[in-house]
């Protein structure tokens, strides 16, 4: 059986990864293919819990180290229980974050270290990485505001622009050194970042 896609969205929070995936799908069982969606923190029932842990709002003691640490312990799970197993099965993945994320929001956004989170993050993920990696290329003030306007907020996203603007930066600095992130600007209409994926799924069929 042939193993399945495993597809990633990055992008800062309200930038359109939800909207995209679903248009991703449609397009990709258009050519035959089985898809199952999943995001992170979450995706399986003990990381939906750790999920609802880290988002709290109500959890303003949670130190970085933790929160750190949670992402990655959800994000094991996740690889053990849903994604492996899923593309294994020959099923295309779409997931909104992996561990990308980890790097930008607690190495740089919490100032932790590049370093140490992907060093921890690479035990998490147990050598499955994505066959595509889209991030979703826009100012995270506009992103806030259109996932303002969509409804309430959790922990990291009523953190302060500043640190949003800081963790926009380190996904420009993460994407000079990884060169599996393909960049697609999302300050555009749905139809136009909807052709540009297009191209890069054809890209990743071919070959």
């Amino acid at each position: 059986m042939e193993r399945g896609l495993f597809i990633v969205l990055e992008g800062p929070d309200g930038s359109g990864k939800s909207s995209l995936a679903h248009l991703m799908a449609e397009y990709l069982q258009g050519k035959g293919h089985k898809i199952e969606f999943s995001r992170e923190p979450g995706g399986t029932k003990i990381g939906e819990k750790i999920r609802d842990i880290i988002l709290d709002v109500g959890n303003e003691e949670m130190g970085n180290e933790a929160e750190a640490l949670l992402y990655a312990a959800s994000r094991a799970q996740h690889v053990t229980e849903k994604i492996r197993p899923t593309i294994k099965s020959g099923k295309d993945l779409i997931c909104e974050r992996f561990y990308y994320s980890s790097l930008v929001y607690q190495g740089i956004g919490r100032k932790l270290g590049v370093d140490i989170v992907k060093h921890f993050n690479e035990f998490a993920i147990q050598g499955v990485y994505p066959d595509l990696v889209i991030f979703l290329d826009i100012d995270p003030k506009k992103a806030l505001l259109r996932k303002e306007d969509s409804g309430e907020l959790d922990r990291l996203e009523i953190e302060d622009v500043k640190f949003h603007q800081e963790v926009y930066k380190g996904y420009k600095e993460i994407i000079q050194i990884l060169p599996e992130i393909s960049v697609v600007n999302a300050d555009r209409s749905k139809e136009e970042i909807y052709d540009d994926v297009k191209i890069l799924i054809n890209n990743i069929l071919e070959r």
